[in-house]
């Protein structure tokens, strides 16, 4: 099953100071049909003007990871973690009894970015902030972990997450194909940050969200060149 759910059909918010895309259920953004995908529960595409951000807030038991698109993103918590999270790179909040952070954008240009809350496998874990730099040119022969509760992972480098699923991203070149293996009872979400795809024959455009499962293994071939973050979490 390959679901494509165009940009033009996500959740809208538009706040003055962030423009923001809602590919599940989220706010105002009511959507029965895109609660959630597996464990997989937000994925918003957000775009913050310069100098503005989200005040502090709380969260508690949702494993949130933030891929920086354009600009960078600082982060503070009242756990005492700061940080500055640029393009291309990952931060990884587990909120675990609960976390009140803010995250802004200090820079003198918008940043966009993905934020995606994957529910945890445990509720209750103590708090955690992390983040990481990952070279795109690492991603060039297939995807790269970024972030994983996976057993497999443990020793890839990614940054950990309290769930049994991971946070990938691959670049590929225009006609450049890679195939990747969805075992049974696993789901996967694919957007293309940049560029355009067919994902097994189906095409999406960039920023588009594909729904992917009860599919043994998932061909993308870039129709232009193209930038891919994938969530792969239990189906159910």
């Amino acid at each position: 099953m390959i679901d494509i759910r165009p940009f033009s059909s996500l959740g809208k918010a538009k706040f003055g100071w962030l423009d923001a895309n809602h590919h599940f259920s989220f706010g105002h953004y009511r959507n029965p049909d895109r609660d959630q995908w597996g464990r997989l529960r937000v994925w918003n595409d957000d775009e913050i003007a310069p100098g503005t951000g989200f005040d502090p807030h709380p969260h508690r038991d949702m494993e949130i990871i933030t891929y920086v698109r354009e600009g960078a993103i600082t982060h503070k918590d009242n756990l005492g973690n700061e940080g500055r999270t640029e393009a291309g790179d990952v931060q990884v909040m587990s909120a675990g009894t609960g976390v009140v952070h803010a995250e802004y954008n200090m820079e003198p240009a918008k940043t966009t970015l993905f934020q995606i809350w994957i529910m945890p496998d445990r509720r209750g874990v103590k708090p955690s902030w992390g983040a990481k730099k990952f070279p795109k040119e690492k991603r060039e022969a297939g995807f790269e972990v970024l972030a994983s509760g996976r057993a497999g992972d443990a020793d890839t480098g990614a940054l950990p997450i309290n769930v049994d699923g991971a946070v990938m991203a691959a670049t590929l070149q225009k006609g450049q194909t890679l195939v990747q293996p969805l075992a049974a009872g696993r789901a996967a979400y694919l957007v293309p940050a940049k560029g355009t795809v067919t994902v097994n024959g189906a095409a999406a455009n960039a920023r588009d969200g594909i729904a992917i499962r009860d599919e043994a293994t998932v061909t993308i071939t870039a129709t232009e060149d193209a930038e891919l973050v994938m969530v792969e979490v239990a189906a159910d």
